[in-house]
């Protein structure tokens, strides 16, 4: 059976009844069924097949064209036909050209969240794709800074829907002790990307001149044809709401099972009460201050990985494929550690903990002298497996305590906005071009600082919520029955 005790022994946590009010129609419209377990894993399989490799799919060629940008600034500079040399920009004038796609990135992710769940995801998925596909084949074009910027901040504004969308777009489909680890599978495409990238770099150096463009151009011109080309996938196949989408049974336990937690498709759209409510629920900004610091590493390894491997001894297009391990490491890391936060419902004590030696990998490669390459690299790589695998459990956390269809949309949105559009700009300026020689300190500090933050955060946090609880269930037993409630995930 599906359904849970309600004593106060076993209160569900799938029906907490907190200040996020869920739209009190959600239930009347869904008929509450049973179901097997054998019925409910066979169901969730079927949309993981329909829905993960897709959506991964997307968010790998979005981190594709958006950091390839870190790949053409080195790439065949040796000869000066880099990126950075023929646009005839300072190493000040190249970062604002980084960073001026995160404005866009900032602006641009509540009101994409809003459109998504107006003009249905796929397609609003599939505009965003095609467009950022075009502005990265664009991007092969520039030939000034100025020129740069102003491509850059498109990217950024049409980039920006995509990740938040889609952690959005998982409420939809799946419970909240089965996100983290789906985001997880999304998110680390990102890393697959980044080995990928510096592989197809390696590869793409090798064809600088060809019919009279520098490599760096066949670079974005040829990652940016995918992006165009997979819209048209993503338009007729990713199906936008279970209850359109599947049929007969599936259907129907896929509707009862999501009864309470889920988001749910024939729900308003966000209102002016709906985003009043969620900007005053003040404890979502714990969330967002640990995602704003976890923003500054990652934004600094997607962009600066090939500068910081070319830093450890690494020339040119070798610097490039040496930036497959980290992120490789990365991708398992992910993966292992999400499905182990939902698992034991330990999202907040993950982060800490992945966070803590995220830290710790930036501090060695730090303190370290310029000169030990193989130990600065293994540091790197245990950095960036910590930085990247506390993610997917923060955004899993979030949506896990925020209740209703609008305020899950605009609180994701939020969230991405705080990390990945604002909290990742300060990223873009802790490598300094001036400090390769000595192994960039000033970068390697600066990250491990933000990853303590988020430590430090996330357990703060995590034991608000448990103080929260215990608090819900003394009130439980004060009334003696346990119907209603709903508990905070840890």
């Amino acid at each position: 059976m599906a359904t849970k005790s309600d004593s106060i022994h076993h209160v569900d946590p799938e029906k907490l009844d907190l200040s996020d009010k869920a739209e009190p129609s959600n239930n009347k419209l869904v008929p509450n069924i049973e179901y097997t377990p054998a019925e409910e894993r066979a169901l969730i399989w079927k949309q993981d097949l329909t829905i993960i490799p897709l959506s991964a799919y997307i968010y790998f060629l979005c981190f594709f064209d958006r950091s390839n940008i870190g790949n053409a600034k080195v790439l065949n500079s040796s000869t000066k036909n880099d990126m950075q040399t023929e646009i005839h920009a300072t190493a000040y004038q190249f970062n604002i050209a980084l960073m001026i796609f995160l404005v866009g990135y900032a602006i641009f992710e509540v009101p994409s969240n809003i459109l998504l769940k107006k003009l249905r995801p796929s397609r609003w998925l599939a505009f965003l794709m095609f467009s950022w596909g075009a502005i990265t084949i664009g991007l092969g074009g520039v030939t000034s800074f100025a020129a740069t910027t102003g491509v850059r901040f498109l990217l950024g504004v049409f980039e920006a829907g995509l990740f938040p969308g889609l952690v959005y777009y998982l409420t939809f489909w799946y419970k909240t002790d089965e996100r983290s680890v789906r985001v997880a599978f999304i998110l680390a495409s990102a890393t697959l990307a980044g080995a990928f990238g510096g592989a197809i770099a390696y590869a793409i150096g090798h064809m600088n001149g060809a019919r009279g463009l520098s490599a760096w151009r066949w670079l974005f011109i040829i990652e940016g044809v995918p992006s165009c080309l997979s819209a048209l996938l993503v338009w007729f196949f990713l199906p936008d709401y279970p209850e359109e989408h599947l049929k007969g049974r599936y259907r129907e336990i896929a509707l009862a099972r999501l009864r309470v937690e889920g988001s749910k498709s024939h729900d308003r759209s966000m209102t002016k009460q709906d985003a009043i409510n969620t900007l005053k629920d003040w404890r979502l900004y714990g969330h967002y201050a640990i995602y704003f610091g976890v923003g500054v590493p990652f934004s600094s390894l997607s962009l600066f990985a090939p500068s910081i491997t070319a830093g450890l001894g690494f020339t040119d297009l070798r610097a490039q494929l040496m930036t497959v391990p980290p992120y490789a490491v990365a991708y398992v890391t992910q993966i292992l550690v999400s499905w182990s936060a939902d698992h034991f419902n330990a999202r907040g004590l993950h982060t800490a903990v992945f966070a803590l030696v995220g830290a710790i990998g930036f501090m060695a490669s730090a303190l370290l002298p310029a000169d030990a390459y193989t130990p600065r690299y293994g540091c790197f790589i245990v950095a960036a497996a910590g930085a990247f695998a506390c993610i997917p459990p923060m955004l899993g956390w979030l949506t896990s305590n925020v209740y209703s269809t609008a305020a899950v949309g605009l609180a994701v949105a939020i969230n991405v906005s705080f990390g990945a559009g604002i909290g990742q700009m300060p990223g873009v300026w802790i490598y300094k071009a001036d400090e390769a020689k000595i192994g960039y300190p000033t970068g390697h500090w600066v990250n491990a600082g933000m990853l303590l933050f988020v430590s430090v955060g996330a357990t703060g946090l995590r034991l608000y919520y448990g103080w929260r609880n215990k608090k819900l269930l003394r009130e439980v037993e004060e009334r003696g029955r346990g119907e209603g409630v709903r508990l905070f995930k840890l």
